[in-house]
């Protein structure tokens, strides 16, 4: 027997026979007879190329070589075992990573909430949390490079699973100083004629085009349109005066200074609703995001 075909049962048997410094009773320890213990510690001993063991009439004691064997063998032996636990945690879902993504809004729909339950419970599972567009969080899930998204769309691809996490309203978005600021709702048709700001198509091609639909139903074109990468800078660049927006009413709690939020007059039960639906790819075997999604229903479903 050389090292590389050595067991872990060969360890165990060498550090019995370490402990007890008595053949006998190391063999009664693990259920073995004597002869075959013996053996053992002979191949040991030959796979190390030096004795472990001296024995003699006085008893059984460990050699240098055997001594300075013995942690590396416990050390092994603990590496295993540590090994075997955490396979097992991973195979129960109490262990391991997942990898979560998400767009902005989100960290005012629930999301933090859902993070919060689900570490409190789940406390040795790691979660990395990637802020992505919908449409790169759909092309990722596809490709198995997360293992869920929060995304915004209306439009699930086919082979992947969903939650429903919320669904709102649109909500105008002015500057603080522009005259509507105050009202108590505004037509839609009130913001034509001045900047418009949006999601750009390429990042969030549902609502994006849903939008200008509204628009052209209230009789406009939004002209000039700012195309932005996330809806924080659509926000961001109302409240500095620049444009107004559609967002989403969730974004009233972003706290973002110079922009105030306005409900749409006459908004009907047809408009599009801005929905959010937690995503997976479906089929796949993974306990920790079982796990995972049973807080996300927990969280959506109110609970």
């Amino acid at each position: 027997m050389n090292i590389g075909s050595m067991e872990l049962r060969h360890l165990r048997y060498f550090l019995a026979v370490a402990e007890e410094l008595h053949f006998g009773r190391a063999a009664q320890s693990l259920g073995l007879s004597q002869p075959p213990l013996s053996v053992a510690i002979q191949q040991i001993e030959g796979a190390v190329g030096a004795p472990l063991f001296t024995r003699s009439s006085r008893g059984v004691q460990l050699t240098a070589a055997g001594q300075a064997f013995v942690p590396a063998a416990r050390a092994v032996l603990e590496r295993a075992a540590q090994a075997l636990a955490e396979a097992r945690d991973v195979a129960s879902g109490e262990a391991g990573s997942l990898r979560i993504g998400f767009a902005g809004t989100m960290l005012y729909r629930g999301l933090p909430l859902m993070l919060q339950r689900f570490r409190s419970e789940h406390p040795r599972l790691k979660l990395v949390l990637c802020e992505l567009s919908s449409s790169d969080q759909l092309l990722d899930l596809q490709h198995e490079r997360l293992d869920a998204g929060f995304v915004h769309t209306t439009q699930v691809p086919e082979g992947l699973s969903q939650i429903l996490v919320s669904s709102q309203s649109l909500v105008a978005c002015v500057p603080q100083t522009h005259p509507l600021a105050r009202a108590r709702s505004v037509p839609l048709k009130a913001l034509a004629d001045e900047p418009f700001a949006l999601v750009a198509r390429d990042v969030s091609p549902d609502y994006h085009s849903r939008i200008l639909a509204l628009c052209g139903a209230a009789g406009f074109t939004p002209a000039p349109i700012h195309e932005l990468q996330h809806w924080l800078s659509v926000v961001s660049l109302v409240g500095q005066g620049l444009a107004v927006a559609l967002v989403p009413a969730a974004l009233q709690q972003s706290g973002m200074a110079g922009a105030a939020f306005v409900s749409v007059k006459g908004a009907q039960h047809d408009w599009p609703r801005y929905e959010t639906h937690c995503l997976w790819k479906a089929g796949r075997d993974n306990p920790a995001l079982g796990l995972f999604l049973s807080a996300v229903r927990e969280v959506a479903s109110g609970g």
